[in-house]
């Protein structure tokens, strides 16, 4: 959700943008078919050659220009992170699905949200489990996000402003859980909160090294697994922690 990412004149000059005639729904497309290629070319990390069916369902039926700031409607369908303001962006197309992907989500999952954002990997998320809580540390970001999901008719999504770190207890325990902001640890309170046989999955590392993005399992008897799924780049997870 909150990679960085500098919006140039170089990509409007590199990619082709819908057209009023075109609509959304063709450019929707296209972007399902980059995701699909990107975790094809990506598969020697992730182990993943292609996204389950519900994914990309999801992916093709969320309409990623109303979680967007108007002025980049046009460009919203591009297969790249885009700023939505407070210092924060979209995350990439192909990242969401991906991360949605390892959750192995089944309808009637519980899910935790680390990072509402603009709401996206939220009614991406509301599309596959039965319930979605998420979480925003920018008060604006999260207020504006539960209204927009909200009027979107997006009902098995909770939203609320809090520091992400310390989770939703009373909401727990969780199918899944899912951080859009790097740690440089996963949180104990998180892992508290997710149900055996769960999973999370998080970007580690810090801000100036590198990051990876992390499948944490935990088994029926408590212990835990970890596997490192791909490098990426997010921004720090901040908070009182």
């Amino acid at each position: 959700m909150k990679r960085h990412f500098a919006l140039s004149a170089f990509l409007f000059f590199c990619f082709s943008f819908p057209s009023h005639g075109e609509g959304y729904g063709a450019a929707r497309q296209r972007m399902v078919e980059e995701v699909l290629a990107d975790a094809d070319a990506t598969a020697s990390y992730s182990g993943i050659s292609t996204l389950s069916p519900g994914v990309i369902a999801a992916m093709g039926k969320v309409e990623r220009h109303r979680f967007v700031p108007a002025a980049l409607a046009a460009v919203a369908y591009l297969n790249r992170p885009l700023p939505i303001g407070h210092g924060q962006t979209i995350s990439q197309p192909f990242i969401v699905a991906l991360m949605t992907d390892l959750m192995g989500l089944n309808k009637g999952d519980r899910v935790l949200e680390i990072g509402t954002g603009s709401g996206y990997q939220a009614a991406v998320l509301a599309e596959m489990a039965r319930s979605v809580y998420s979480i925003e540390i920018i008060e604006p970001l999260g207020k504006e996000a539960g209204e927009r999901l909200k009027s979107l008719g997006y009902h098995n999504v909770q939203t609320r402003v809090s520091d992400g770190y310390y989770g939703w207890p009373e909401a727990a325990p969780f199918d899944a859980i899912i951080v859009t902001a790097a740690a440089s640890h996963v949180p104990p309170p998180l892992l508290k909160q997710l149900k055996p046989g769960g999973r999370m999955v998080i970007p580690l590392g810090t801000q100036f090294m590198t990051q990876f993005l992390m499948l944490v399992e935990k088994q029926q008897d408590g212990s835990v697994t970890n596997r490192q799924i791909l490098p990426v780049r997010f921004v720090p997870l901040t908070g009182g922690h």
